[in-house]
Parts: structure tokens; sequence; C-alpha cells
């Protein structure tokens, strides 16, 4: 059985919005590994986050377990947020999921990095989240990122 660490989200937004860089089909990705291989995954984040259909949840983790977690998974998946920094820092390749951001400034060249198009790229790449709408037809579809992630398992 492989095991997979999926943080599917980005911190709340002072404003309240959505955060532009919250991939909107983890559902759906869940569904799909779980038809197609042997896998165990685990969402990992922060308490009162929206669950996505994983056989196990891990909410408000010390850094020092999760860090244990990302190295000794098979793969790790996530959005734009501190997960591909620890896979980074612990040598795990991973799937990370881009909209707004660019992954040739905030991603890393040993991940798989998603971005459906850089037209949707925000145009001030410093900004704050708060001054960036969310677009749901920024992100990949869920089939791109379950090959994304199959292909670093197999």
């Amino acid at each position: 059985m492989k095991k997979i660490i999926i943080s599917p989200w980005s911190r709340k937004l002072n404003n309240g919005n959505r955060n532009p860089k919250n991939y909107p089909y983890w559902a759906k990705v869940v569904k799909l590994l779980k038809e197609m291989e042997d896998v165990e995954i685990v969402q990992i984040g922060l308490e009162g986050e929206e669950l996505i259909g994983a056989d196990m949840v891990l909410f408000n983790r010390t850094y020092k377990e999760i860090k244990v977690r990302i190295k000794q998974c098979d793969v790790w998946a996530s959005v734009d947020n501190f997960c591909q920094h620890l896979g980074s820092l612990v040598g795990k390749r991973g799937v990370a999921i881009f909209s707004k951001s660019d992954p040739n400034i905030y991603g890393y060249e040993q991940n798989i990095n998603l971005l459906k198009n850089r037209r949707y790229l925000m145009p001030n790449q410093f900004c704050t989240w708060e001054e960036t709408d969310y677009d749901e037809n920024a992100f990949v579809p869920p089939s791109e990122v379950v090959n994304a992630i199959l292909s670093l398992i197999n």
C-alpha cells in the first residue's frame, strides 16, 4: 500500500474570501486515486478545514511530526503552501498545484509543479493574497493531479 499525504489548503485570508491557492477538486482526486491504486491517503492541516475524503486526517500536528510523516510517505501533494517547502527541506519529491502564483518563483525543480496556464498568474507576484480573486478555472483538472501523483509512486 502506498501512502500519500495531501495538504489541501492554504491559510485563511484576513478578508474572509476563499484563498486563490485552494484547489477545488481534492475530493475528486482522492476518489480517483482510491479507484486506481492501493493507497492510504492522509490529509494534514488545521482543525476546521474542509475534509477531502482521506483515510486519515491529522489536524494541528507539530512541525516535527509533519516533517517525519513527509519523510516516510511515498509522495505528497499540496497547493502552494508550506508542504512543498517542507518536502524540499527533507528531500521528498511531490506534486504542487499552482493557480495564481508562479512555480518558477515559488516552486521547486524536483517536484511536479502543476500550472494550468501562465495567463492566470497574478500580474504582481509579490502582492498579498487578499488582493487576488479566486478563480476555479485557474486550476488543472483532477486527472492531471492524479497522473502526476501516480508518476511519482509507480
